[in-house]
């Protein structure tokens, strides 16, 4: 039985706090990953480059670099806005907050061109079939293109998310309570540094093995209907 010193506890806390931020980090970069590739092939001009200037700059930077960015530079101008109006109080954003900021945007501007390809592969006459029978553009695209998107996405979103998985220990730097956080507060007291990042990676490789099998799974079912069809 391997001796914590008490910090088992803390670790498992840490590894929630880890899967609510790349779950909520997810969200967000879906969010953003589609949007990024509706402007890029949309006709009009300033979206596109909204959009390709969005891609080219994050991914650009270290995640790190972006995480500190987002962390140190809102608090700056969320300040800076606020004495617009008379605030002067310090105003803080919170390591969770940043993270979720910093690693969706990242994960969105990777997402972007998964999603972009996924839909360029879609036959044209798909489109126009869904207008012929009166389809809506919502409509159109929530019943047609977007279950099609999903499939051919899935991959390469699922390999995104594992890298997103493995970049959230980066976010333990502005002092988000993590595993990397809980792990280097125990190894400060400890003084057992081998065994704290041991289990520090026995954690990270559990999730990544959970993340690999609901991946797994959602692309077994995305295909399903294919299969069947």
């Amino acid at each position: 039985m391997i001796d914590l010193h008490g910090f088992g506890h803390q670790l498992l806390q840490g590894a929630l706090v880890t899967v609510e931020l790349a779950l909520a980090s997810l969200v967000v970069g879906l969010v953003l990953g589609l949007l990024g590739a509706a402007a890029k092939l949309s006709s009009i001009k300033p979206l596109q480059w909204i959009a390709n200037i969005y891609t080219t700059l994050i991914r650009g930077l270290p995640e790190l670099l972006t995480v500190l960015i987002i962390y140190f530079g809102a608090t700056t101008v969320l300040m800076s806005i606020a004495s617009l109006f008379g605030y002067d109080e310090y105003i803080e954003i919170g390591a969770f907050a940043a993270g979720v900021t910093a690693l969706g945007l990242t994960f969105g501007a990777y997402a972007t061109e998964v999603f972009r390809g996924a839909l360029q592969s879609i036959p044209k006459g798909q489109h126009e079939s869904a207008v012929a029978l009166g389809m809506g553009t919502f409509h159109k695209f929530y019943r047609i293109i977007l279950p099609q998107v999903w499939r051919i996405a899935l991959p390469g979103l699922g390999n995104l998310f594992l890298v997103l998985l493995k970049d959230t220990a980066l976010v333990s730097v502005v002092g988000l309570e993590d595993i990397m956080r809980k792990a280097n507060i125990a190894v400060s007291s400890t003084k057992e540094a081998f065994l704290f990042y041991l289990v520090a990676a026995i954690m990270y490789l559990a999730l990544t093995v959970v993340s690999m099998g609901v991946v797994s799974y959602l692309e077994k079912r995305a295909r399903r209907g294919l299969t069947r069809g």
